[in-house]
């Protein structure tokens, strides 16, 4: 059975899409660009401050579902500049201690909202 998951915690879809969607024990969240789930404004100009926000932003989505960062089994991250894979690492860090998840770290040439960083996850939980 499919579910689409909302959260006024995270921000709103910017299309045709959803924040996430849970199949069986599996949780598929979309991508997420650093907007302010308030205002829905960009937050930061720096790709740090940016991946703090889209981090902060998936595991609201997460947990709205009753599911938190130990459940990511693969991440995707997209990022304008791989130059800044070190800072961007670094503020992933701090979400994901422990059990990492398999990732791709992908340089792009654009992303929605000229965005620095693009995260997208994919949870699972028993």
């Amino acid at each position: 059975m499919k579910k689409i998951v909302k959260t006024e915690n995270a921000p709103a879809a910017l299309g045709p899409y959803s924040q996430a969607v849970r199949v069986g024990n599996f949780l598929f969240v979309s991508g997420q660009v650093p907007l302010d789930p308030k205002t829905g404004e960009m937050v930061g100009n720096d790709a740090p401050t940016q991946a703090e926000q889209v981090l902060k932003n998936i595991k609201a989505i997460l947990e709205a579902e009753g599911y938190g960062l130990e459940d990511v089994v693969k991440a995707t991250v997209f990022a304008k500049n791989m130059d800044d894979f070190k800072a961007v690492n670094e503020v992933y860090g701090r979400f994901f201690t422990s059990n990492f998840p398999a990732r791709a770290f992908v340089e792009v040439a654009r992303l929605p909202k000229d965005a620095l960083v693009e995260i997208e996850v994919i949870a699972y939980k028993d």
